[in-house]
């Protein structure tokens, strides 16, 4: 392929996606006249290009010449989003957020009843015990993140999980009275994020937001684990803003939550 030909490729490639993106602007089915309006290009082209995209099921043609996005986009995205790993997209930001406070950063997942952590960047400043090593598991009822994913269950949720665990107490300042943890999510609900006041370990405490999907669904959690004296007001902002951003690195749209 000569110069000239691989710019006419990746021409027509552009031209390619102006149109989807138009397509994908609106929720309904779009004319040839304002698809090729909206995207820069005579209506020829936009027509030979339209007709490609609806052979290859990129999109669809529908009733008096209109068009929409086609199925095989919708394959296409859920492959990818089978493909995607929070741990590798985490990663980046997690190692940002470790420099900026020199703490352990961790990323953790709900199975069941338990926060199980799959990553952490390690503070390297102390011989700090901590429960959250990459595979170790935690109640929710004890942890940050954990507390998140008991927001995620409602009202009923939370009751059936106090009713089947009895929340049991780790330390002097785990929450195990029902009516202390509904008042403890409702303020995680209102911040946004969450704390663990030395509930997991005596002299540990952690600070913890939600990773979110592209369908809003809370995945993931990511928290900062330090000595109580080293936690600083100002990580809980910082950790909020880290968990946002990787969400929408996964495709997360919507606001935070």
């Amino acid at each position: 392929m000569n110069e000239k030909e691989s710019k006419n490729s990746i021409q027509v490639i552009e031209r390619m996606m102006r149109l989807l993106d138009v397509l994908a602007e609106s929720p309904d089915a779009v004319s040839l006249k304002v698809a090729s309006g909206k995207a820069g290009l005579h209506p020829s082209t936009a027509h030979r290009i339209l007709t490609a995209l609806v052979r290859d099921r990129m999109a669809e043609r529908v009733d008096q010449g209109s068009y929409r996005l086609g199925m095989r986009l919708l394959e296409l995205g859920n492959l990818v989003k089978s493909r995607i790993s929070v741990r590798e997209h985490a990663l980046p930001f997690m190692r940002e957020l470790h420099a900026a406070t020199g703490e352990a950063v961790n990323l953790s997942v709900r199975r069941d009843d338990e926060i199980v952590y799959i990553e952490r960047t390690s503070s390297g400043r102390s011989l700090m015990r901590v429960v959250n090593i990459i595979g170790a598991r935690a109640p929710l009822h004890i942890t940050a993140v954990g507390k998140l994913f008991l927001l995620e269950d409602g009202v009923e949720g939370v009751k059936t999980y106090a009713e089947r665990t009895g929340l049991p107490a780790f330390t002097r300042n785990t929450i195990h009275a029902l009516p202390t943890l509904e008042k403890e999510l409702d303020r995680v609900r209102r911040n946004g994020y969450a704390i663990d006041n030395e509930e997991a370990e005596l002299g540990v405490r952690c600070v913890g937001a939600g990773v979110r999907d592209d369908t809003g669904a809370l995945v993931a959690g990511l928290s900062i684990s330090s000595p109580a004296e080293r936690m600083k007001p100002a990580w809980s902002a910082m950790v909020k803003d880290t968990a946002d951003r990787i969400s929408r690195a996964i495709g997360h749209r919507g606001p935070a939550v």
